[in-house]
């Protein structure tokens, strides 16, 4: 009778005890609670900075999936790809049978991968504080301890970013940059974490941050600004030297413009754990050593 009774009140029991260990819930940048009851071991990634972010804590061996812009490191390459971040194959994804979907805020498929039975959690860092917040959640979904996962991960970008930021030259401190994060024009203002970089660097942004992180440009902007020195992708560089007006700026004329290759704006423009190795490319160009075109 006792062993009855005992069977009947155990789920109450294990309710009243809270969460099995192993358990972790967060909330995620969509303000929505992402509960797992042990660590994920199948991880589907849909944005290239949580795609690096689960292989800088040393879990890269959990991705089972990827979006088509997860390229670092090359190991993931060999991962299904199901498509864009935005707007990937759920029928691909749900194949896969994850145990977690990582995925942007902006992505579109987070509601139907739930109506779908699996779990999201939906990270897009904006800020050197978030790279490190992102970083410390994912590495509490996968159980990572933090001493070996996310505070080591972070304590070696802090390290390598004051190392970048004390090899660049004293004169070349305070050198007015326009950093053009595609044609449209749209560029990284004071407030992105790249504007953070070049802050931390000693360098001056032209756009402030009161037109948002990344805001669209009228190219006159850029004019009336005329930067000291432009970074850019190699392939918006013809374009941009076509616009009215842009054919005097300074930089142009004095071919200070470092147009770096799409490898290197994947490092530059991807808020993740490659931060310090994109503000080392910053360095090389303020200093008078990157790509001029």
């Amino acid at each position: 009778m006792l062993d009855g009774l005992r069977i009947r009140l155990l789920p109450w029991l294990l309710l009243l005890a809270g969460p099995m260990a192993g358990a972790v819930q967060l909330t995620d940048d969509r303000g929505e609670p992402v509960t797992l009851a042990r660590p994920p071991q199948r991880i589907v990634s849909l944005l290239p900075s949580l795609t690096e972010t689960v292989c800088a804590l040393g879990q890269c061996q959990r991705l089972v999936g990827r979006d088509r812009y997860s390229n670092h490191p090359a190991s993931v390459l060999a991962l299904p790809e199901v498509g864009g971040g935005l707007d990937p194959s759920i029928e691909a994804i749900v194949a896969l049978q994850p145990d977690l979907v990582l995925l942007a805020t902006s992505s579109r498929a987070a509601q139907r991968l739930q109506s779908l039975g699996l779990t999201v959690a939906a990270f897009e860092p904006r800020s050197h504080a978030g790279v490190k917040r992102v970083l410390e959640q994912v590495g509490e979904l996968l159980g990572v301890p933090p001493g070996s996962g996310a505070q080591r991960v972070w304590r070696e970008i802090e390290a390598e970013m004051q190392a970048a930021a004390q090899s660049l030259p004293a004169a070349a401190r305070g050198t007015r940059v326009y950093f053009e994060v595609n044609s449209g024009p749209y560029a990284a203002s004071a407030t992105s974490f790249i504007g953070e970089t070049l802050a931390r660097l000693g360098a001056r942004n032209i756009v402030s941050g009161e037109l948002g992180p990344f805001p669209r440009l009228n190219p006159e902007f850029v004019v009336r600004a005329d930067p000291d020195l432009i970074m850019v992708g190699d392939s918006n560089v013809a374009a941009m030297v076509r616009r009215p007006g842009w054919a005097g700026l300074r930089a142009i004329r004095a071919q200070r413009v470092c147009a770096y290759t799409p490898q290197q704006s994947d490092v530059l423009v991807r808020a993740g754990p490659r931060m310090a190795e994109g503000a080392r490319l910053m360095v090389q160009c303020l200093a008078g050593q990157g790509a001029a075109r």
